[in-house]
């Protein structure tokens, strides 16, 4: 069927308002839990230091004889440790002839990319923060500092694939771990850590790993473990609790940590310390732009390593 001669429709229109929606659709996802469930603190130098200690072990001969002279018992110092503080940011630059033209979906272009930067940032300090990266002290003009991440400092309760696959040398941050061989993700990989975990006297709250491990610890099916939802202890196709033997641990997935890993953590021993706490900084005007940078300077204190523990040298696939 023709349309009739002469018709004027849409395709030959001038001037038809476009129609463009105000909503952004971005799915980055922005949930970093392992920065997030730190203990929150502050340092005042670049390179922050703490100190941790430990009880004797327990002295089943400890009888004295009555009326004896004492003995006098050893005294063992503190252990120091340090990390340094990295300073991480974000930028954005705009045109003045971009910041007044009118925009769909937001007002100010500025104030949108100094929200998105925000979020930007904070991937980033979650991604480093799990990374495998050990503190340097960063030189004059030349070298960044870094902090030692999270897997620098763990290295008592560790279970690691064969070859190569070793604990960061001394655990204090000064050195990466080894990579060994990968294997498949086990429950007696877990119970051995979480075992260690509990021997030395922590006690972990977190299973923190990847996607496809998220979905391995899924299927464990001990005689004595089991898996839960919290709400009504209803087994489900996957799970958020699992009950080992020494408490009850909740399973998280993390986007930013390496798939490889599986973090088992006693979050009252982690904490994330500022220098300067995320701050937005106009920067100086030099033409027709505006430009702000957000900074933070920032590092992760390990204030008992023995707490936590990990399996390493995971398959992720």
């Amino acid at each position: 069927m023709a349309i009739p001669s002469n018709t004027f429709d849409t395709y030959a229109a001038i001037g038809i308002r476009e129609d463009l929606s105000d909503m952004i659709a971005n799915i980055s996802p922005t949930q970093t839990p392992f920065i997030t469930s730190c203990k929150k603190g502050t340092c005042s130098n670049r390179l922050t230091e703490w100190q941790t200690d430990a009880l004797a072990s327990t002295d089943t001969a400890n009888a004295v004889i009555e009326g004896d002279d004492a003995t006098l018992d050893a005294v063992t110092p503190t252990v120091r440790l340090n990390n340094y503080t990295q300073i991480s940011d974000k930028t954005a630059v705009i045109s003045g002839t971009e910041e007044s033209v009118k925009k769909a979906g937001r007002a100010r272009e500025m104030a949108y990319q100094i929200a998105k930067k925000t979020k930007e940032l904070k991937r980033d300090m979650e991604a480093i923060a799990l990374m495998n990266q050990a503190k340097a002290a960063g030189t004059t003009g030349a070298t960044a500092r870094k902090l030692g991440s999270v897997l620098s400092w763990i290295g008592t309760n560790d279970d690691f694939g064969a070859g190569a696959g070793a604990s960061p040398v001394g655990a204090d941050g000064s050195a990466t771990r080894t990579d060994g061989t990968q294997r498949a993700f086990t429950e007696s990989q877990l119970k051995t850590v979480l075992q260690g975990c509990y021997t030395e006297g922590g006690d972990p709250t977190v299973i923190m790993c990847g996607a496809f491990n998220k979905q391995v610890a899924s299927t464990f099916t001990g005689g004595a473990t089991k898996f839960d939802k919290s709400e009504d202890s209803t087994l489900y196709a996957a799970f958020d609790v699992y009950k080992s033997d020494f408490g009850t641990l909740k399973i998280v997935p993390n986007r930013f940590m390496r798939t490889r890993d599986c973090l088992v953590l006693d979050m009252d021993y982690w904490e994330l310390a500022y220098l300067r706490a995320p701050r937005t900084w106009p920067l100086a005007k030099t033409g027709d732009t505006e430009k702000n940078q957000i900074l933070v300077e920032w590092t992760i204190k390990s204030l008992q390593e023995k707490a936590s523990g990990g399996v390493f040298d995971l398959t992720t696939s």
